[in-house]
């Protein structure tokens, strides 16, 4: 039987700032597909990392008083941080300032667009929005600014390459109507369709060096270097090593049919256009799914200091923990459309779900378990419920959540309904079975907890191996 691979990548971030809430909700959502394929025996191979041959970079090295080198070092550190806090079990971090492991595929798919005549260098002016690292038309803009960043345009004239992404408008098209490309939800393949139906237009690929200080340089030309799409986007490959030593890209990418991508809603077009132009124009293949979540507001709002309303994943994770953020990511969180998240619902879902939830549950399970049981319950290995397959399988990790959740209830109740700790003084032998159940049940849960809340499942499963009561595993907030 041949061996399944899965790759997931994350989009890789600017290290312009410490990483939101947002982020935080694109890694913890790659990660818990990730760590399922994983428990289903599959190969995978994680990827995430950050863009740093940007402008906003250099601009927040320097309002820092810091080398552009000095100060990436330091936000990048943040950012491993964050993920190790969160618990991401990504394989590799690509960085884009890498010249051994990042420049060369840069370089070899910039080779294969000239050598397929895609690229050509013509004169251009147009608005520039340094927050999207990206020009901009008159249209996208409210009251003359950017809408997503609440700024003005620099209006620019200079002469760069282009990317004739106008040829292979039809072709993106037909691959994302026969799901050969595979846009979730159905709601945002809509929306680049109808993109599409425009017709796409001839993007930038290159600055000139004086306008952009720094970046990889365009191969023959040293005047320019590569602009966004060619540096930033191709790390989904160079990090395979596509363009040098390419055994992880042939595996995980050249010749694997279940490669995919997670992005937010704002990056859609880049991710959905922009990139299969370039993979078309350079023969390589196509990522099999792009799996596309909205924002997290809070209150109903965009979080923002002026409002007072930033949830930072930093300090939650500080007072509650890895799984309780998990958690709350994974459940009150739907990866298909916009969701919010207060600190005052925050707290009420951790002390209702999890302390009075699982951790109540765990803890009553393996008290009768210690108390009246000799020895540990021997587990019998199960598949995964059908519900929570199916629900995992088309990325509805909030209904995978929810049905583990329905089980914990059941379970609470069947201990309310069976009694064992009153059977157990009139009928050992009756009572015992009917322990031995609840903790066949309880780790049948605990493996479907485990994408979800890994340090909470190894807890749990640890304390049905010694046959001990965990020690508390959320203790209540007041």
């Amino acid at each position: 039987m041949t061996e399944k691979k899965f790759y997931l990548t994350t989009p890789i971030f600017y290290p312009n700032a410490k990483l939101h809430m947002g982020h935080a909700y694109t890694t913890t959502l790659s990660d818990v597909l990730v760590r399922y394929h994983k428990l289903k025996k599959d190969k995978t191979y994680f990827l995430t990392g950050s863009d740093e041959n940007t402008q906003k970079v250099v601009a927040a090295a320097k309002a820092a008083g810091q080398e552009p080198a000095v100060f990436l070092d330091g936000i990048v550190g943040n950012f491993k941080k964050l993920f190790a806090a969160l618990d991401i079990s990504y394989d590799q971090f690509i960085r884009t300032t890498d010249e051994q492991l990042h420049w060369p595929g840069a370089i070899a798919l910039w080779n294969k667009l000239v050598a397929a005549g895609d690229l050509y260098k013509k004169e251009y002016e147009g608005l520039y929005c340094v927050g999207h690292e990206a020009f901009i038309t008159e249209k996208e803009l409210v009251d003359g600014l950017c809408p997503d960043h609440g700024t003005a345009p620099e209006h620019i004239k200079e002469e760069n390459y282009f990317f004739r992404l106008s040829r292979y408008t039809e072709e993106i098209r037909n691959k994302i109507i026969s799901d050969e490309l595979r846009i979730v939800p159905a709601t945002r393949k809509r929306e680049i369709l109808a993109l599409l139906d425009e017709g796409l237009q001839d993007v930038s690929f290159s600055r000139p060096r004086h306008a952009a200080s720094v970046g990889i340089p365009v191969p023959g030309d040293d005047s320019q270097v590569m602009y966004v799409w060619c540096d930033a986007l191709s790390n989904y490959i160079t990090a395979l090593g596509y363009g040098r030593d390419d055994v992880l890209y042939q595996e995980f990418w050249q010749n694997n049919p279940d490669k995919m991508h997670v992005i937010g809603k704002d990056i859609l077009r880049f991710h959905a256009a922009i990139w299969p132009g370039m993979l078309l124009s350079a023969g390589v293949p196509l990522p099999a799914t792009i799996l596309v979540h909205g924002f997290i507001t809070s209150g109903g709002k965009k979080m923002s200091k002026t409002l007072g309303n930033v949830v930072d994943p930093e300090e939650l994770l500080a007072e509650y923990g890895t799984d309780a953020v998990r958690y709350y990511l994974a459940r009150h969180i739907s990866p298909f459309e916009d969701g919010d998240l207060t600190r005052e619902h925050f707290k009420d879902v951790y002390n209702a779900d999890l302390a009075n939830g699982l951790g109540n549950l765990a803890s009553r399970i393996m008290q009768l378990a210690q108390t009246n049981l000799a020895e540990p319950v021997k587990v019998e290995w199960q598949p995964f419920p059908p519900e929570f397959q199916g629900a995992m399988e088309k990325f509805e990790i909030n209904k995978a959540a929810e049905y583990v959740w329905s089980r914990i209830q059941s379970l609470d109740q069947q201990i309310t309904e069976t009694a064992p700790f009153k059977v157990i003084k009139t009928d050992p032998e009756k009572g015992k079975s009917l322990i031995a159940n609840l903790v066949q049940e309880l780790a049948l849960i605990d493996l479907m907890l485990e994408p979800l809340l890994p340090q909470t499942s190894l807890k749990i499963i640890e304390a049905i191996m010694a046959n001990q009561k965990p020690q508390n595993l959320f203790p209540r907030k007041d």
